[in-house]
This record gives structure tokens, sequence and C-alpha cells, in this order.
């Protein structure tokens, strides 16, 4: 028997109900500096050492006394001895003395006795002796102990995302490992006898499970580790047994089953079990989403049909691992460009548009709840108005983009 959605929340207190209920992972690992891109740091970071840990060279040139140069000029060069060559990682071992200097290359160790650097666009070399026609400062182009990273200094703290330059600040450091927070888990269930797993021979009636995929992949893209169940069928026990199971993991997915027909009994094992967040939200493709917690978890059942699953996993899902995996909010990207043809949507209802960008024009490629090509085919979507029935061509909308264009 048919049992009407009573109540649809908009899509943003659905988002900020799972926001607030979700818990973030407390659990810690230590890895290796190579794997801990896209993590978040577990434990502080206080330098034990200065970076540079010596004076450096900015500039290939060389190694002066700055002094020496002062009466320097573009028609009156000084001449200086040069007593040796420090390379980096090679330096020169020379105490530089009046009126001598080093060859000196970027990021080299300066040599004892001097504190300048001067440009080797500004010299002319004859044998061993460097005429000089600019004057330089002391410290000029050298980069001092320190000047970076200081010894006792906190670089990082607890929370840190680790992007590629804060990977290089920890290597900077001769970091080995480091303590980041563990990925969460999701266990994603598919429910129904309509599915088969890719490979198998479809029976009639049936489709292959696309859910399990798209989903696995948000969750990766998102800071998280999927963990795909087998396909569980609609009936009670053995739903019963799949979220009991489930609920090893640190939030739950089912894949259909969060709807309103007579196979659609996933909302009744999660009142037995827990409590009812929402059943229903405001919003095309979508509608048939439904949140509970059960056990201090979150438990959602996605709709079942694949363009309205990845949407929500888009729209709805994603910020919610974000938070649970401690890693930041992603940068909306979007784009404000005229609609190619128009639209007639339904009132009552925010609806997520699917559309390419073509040409400088937004091109709607939504088919249908079930379709995946209207996510596949699309750069991202537009939103049009619970209040809004007509969108005209030509006007201007903005479209949130799934990727760059």
């Amino acid at each position: 028997m048919m049992r009407p959605f009573t109540k649809l929340l908009s899509l943003e207190d659905a988002e900020t109900i799972m926001l607030k209920s979700v818990r973030q992972v407390e659990r810690k690992e230590e890895i290796s500096i190579g794997d801990v891109g896209g993590r978040v740091l577990a434990r502080e970071i206080v330098s034990d050492m200065d970076v540079p840990p010596f004076d450096r060279s900015a500039m290939d040139g060389f190694a002066v006394r700055a002094e020496d140069t002062f009466p320097a000029g573009k028609f009156d060069p000084v001449e200086l001895r040069v007593v040796g060559k420090s390379l980096a990682g090679h330096p020169s071992g020379a105490v530089v003395k009046n009126e001598e200097c080093i060859e000196i290359a970027t990021g080299a160790k300066l040599p004892d006795g001097v504190d300048a650097i001067v440009k080797v666009e500004n010299t002319e070399v004859t044998d061993d002796t460097v005429k000089i026609f600019a004057p330089v400062h002391p410290g000029q182009d050298v980069s001092k102990r320190g000047e970076d990273i200081k010894a006792g200094q906190s670089v990082m703290k607890p929370g840190a995302y680790l992007d590629p330059s804060n990977v290089g600040v920890a290597a900077a450091l001769g970091i080995e490992k480091l303590s980041v927070f563990e990925r969460p888990t999701v266990a994603i269930v598919p429910t129904g006898a309509e599915v088969a797993p890719p490979g198998a021979d479809l029976q009639e009636g049936q489709v292959y499970d696309i859910n399990t995929y798209t989903l696995s992949q948000v969750a990766l893209l998102n800071g998280c580790t999927p963990r795909p169940w087998g396909i569980v069928l609609d009936e009670l026990e053995a739903l019963r047994k799949a979220l009991h199971e489930a609920l090893s993991e640190d939030l739950v997915l089912f894949s259909g089953g969060s709807s309103v027909g007579e196979t659609d009994i996933l909302v009744d094992i999660l009142k037995e079990r827990g409590e009812i967040l929402f059943h229903g939200i405001q919003v095309k493709p979508g509608k048939p989403t439904l949140c509970g917690e059960v056990d201090g978890k979150l438990v959602v059942g996605m709709p079942g049909y694949p363009a309205s699953c990845l949407t929500n996993a888009y729209t709805l899902l994603a910020p919610v691992l974000r938070k649970m995996a401690r890693v930041p909010p992603e940068n909306e990207r979007h784009m404000d460009v005229p609609i190619s043809r128009r639209v007639v949507s339904s009132l009552g209802r925010l609806q997520l548009l699917t559309v390419r960008i073509e040409e400088e024009e937004a091109v709607p490629v939504y088919k249908e709840s079930g379709a995946i090509t209207s996510l596949a085919d699309a750069d991202g979507y537009i939103e049009i108005p619970i209040n809004t029935e007509l969108v005209e061509k030509g006007e201007i909308v903005r479209v949130k983009l799934f990727r760059p264009v």
C-alpha cells in the first residue's frame, strides 16, 4: 500500500539537520608523508629546526663582503679575486677576506666572511677575477637561516588540511610520518530485486546497479572510504540484518527503498532501531530521501533512481561527508550564462536542472530520474526556485559546476 509523504523539508533544512547530526571522526593513524595528501592533520607540528638551516644564496652570482662593492659603478667596476665555488649541496670551505669573493649557485650555503650576493648579470669574469658593476647592501639576495621557519615555531595545528603546500612544510622539517585523522567509512547498501551487479546476467525486469558505484566515488572524493555491501532484497529481515551489520561503519547509505511504495520499508526499519530525522525533501529530482539516526550514526536512504541519487549525493550528502571527515567545505564554482531554451518547472519543489555549457549558454540535459546520462552529460546544474514556473529562453541563470569547463 502506498504511504504518501506527510511533510517535505526544504533542501537547506535537510542539509542543516544532517550537518548538525553527523559526528566527526576521532580515530587517528600515523602514515607516511608520501601518502598524506588530502588528509587532515591530527597533531600539532612544532618545528625542531630552522628552515633554511643555514644562510644561503637566493641567486646565481658571487658571494661578497658588501662593503667591498660600495665603490662599484657602471663605468667604474670593482675587481675582486675569486677564491672558490659554492654549489647547492657542495659548500665551499673557504673563508672570504677583503677584496675576495666566492662564485655561488642558487640555494648554496654562504661561506664564512660574506654577507651579500652580487647577481651574475652585474658581473664580468676574467680568469680568477670578477668585475662588479653595481654595489650591494648587506643581506642582499641572501636567504637567512630561519627566515622561513624558526626552531620552536608552531607550523601546523590539528585540523589542517594537508594540501601540497602543507605537505611541503612537513617535508621541509624532515618529517617522515604524520598523525592524521582516519578516513570515515561509509557503508553503501543497494536494495531491491530489480538491480543486479555488473557482470551478472540480467533477468527480466532487472537493471544493473549504478548507485553503489556513483556513491562510492562521491565518498572517495569527499574524504571517506566506501564500504560497498552486496544487494539486499526489500524484505524486513534482510534489511534488518543489513542495517545491523552496516552500523559497524561510520555512516550508512541505503540505495532505494526510501520512497512510499509497498516495498519501501526502510523507514519502518529505522523507526524500529532509532529516530527518523526527515522523510522526503522538497526538491526535484530527489524527493524520496530518508534520513534517520541509529546508535548515534546517520542512516540515509537515497533515491533508487540513479540521477536522483547522484544529484542528492552532490548537493546534500557531499557536505555531510566532508564534515564527518574534517575536510574543508568545497569552494563553489559557478558561471552566470543565458539559458538556451524555455524551461517549465514544477511549482512547490526546488528543481535542480542539469545543464551543459555550449557556446556560452546553459543547455538543459536532464532526461528523467532514472537516466544517469542526465548527469554524465552535464557540466553542472541550475536551481529553479519553488515558486518559479517558467524560466524564459535567454534569461541569465547561475550554473553550479560539477567540474571546470
